[in-house]
């Protein structure tokens, strides 16, 4: 089910509910920060840990809003990504990912790409609705396997990026949405390098797009 919310001045499509930190909240403070470190338009300053800020809390923060990112600019394309334009959830040619989230699909499934981006988000919802997980009140620790799973989340979410560039990158360019999806994915590697919570091996489908991307930044 789409949902709407509005980004700017205009009205998106989300491919599922947008996750909210809440107001007030030590995070919600974060994610201003990053809003507005962001702005300033240098983006290895602004994917940087704060000084005195905790590394779970900022991962947890950023994790939260790559999603959100993620699930606009597929909803964006929903129209394009269908079962028979996209019957295997693909990066290329080359690249093939099976679902499997370890609970409810223990074993690996070949599947269409919109099926499998809602597996892939309704299970990342899941675990920022969490709240032993992804604790949203001050004072409350973040559990020992909290890095392990942003780590999953994250290499998972990337997958959705990647499926986008390579399958659906005429249509972001005729919804004059690739600006969009360039600065945010360009958010996304340079936050994922600066704490190296992605295996190299998992980026490589976009790695020449990434060292376009990265390279006059170094």
């Amino acid at each position: 089910m789409l949902t709407y919310y509005i980004v700017g001045n205009r009205s998106s499509k989300t491919f599922k509910p947008k996750k909210n930190i809440p107001e007030g909240s030590h995070q919600y403070e974060l994610l201003k920060h990053a809003e507005a470190t962001l702005g300033s338009g240098n983006l290895r300053m602004a994917v940087m840990l704060p000084d005195g800020e905790d590394l779970n809390e900022w991962v947890a923060v950023n994790t939260v809003d790559f999603f959100n990112q993620i699930n606009m600019l597929y909803g964006t394309i929903t129209d394009f990504c269908t079962e028979e334009r996209c019957p295997v959830m693909s990066a290329g040619p080359k690249y093939e990912y099976h679902w499997a989230d370890g609970t409810n699909i223990k074993k690996p499934i070949k599947c269409s790409a919109p099926k499998y981006i809602d597996y892939l988000m309704t299970w990342v919802q899941d675990q920022l609705d969490d709240e032993t997980l992804f604790p949203s009140k001050i004072g409350v620790p973040f559990r020992r396997n909290f890095m392990s799973v942003a780590k999953t989340i994250l290499k998972r979410l990337f997958r959705v990026y990647a499926h986008i560039y390579h399958e659906h990158f005429d249509s972001v360019m005729q919804l004059q949405e690739e600006a969009h999806l360039n600065t945010s994915f360009k958010h996304f590697i340079f936050f994922v390098q600066e704490f190296n919570l992605i295996d190299r091996k998992e980026l490589v489908p976009l790695q020449e797009l990434i060292d376009k991307l990265t390279t006059k930044d170094r």
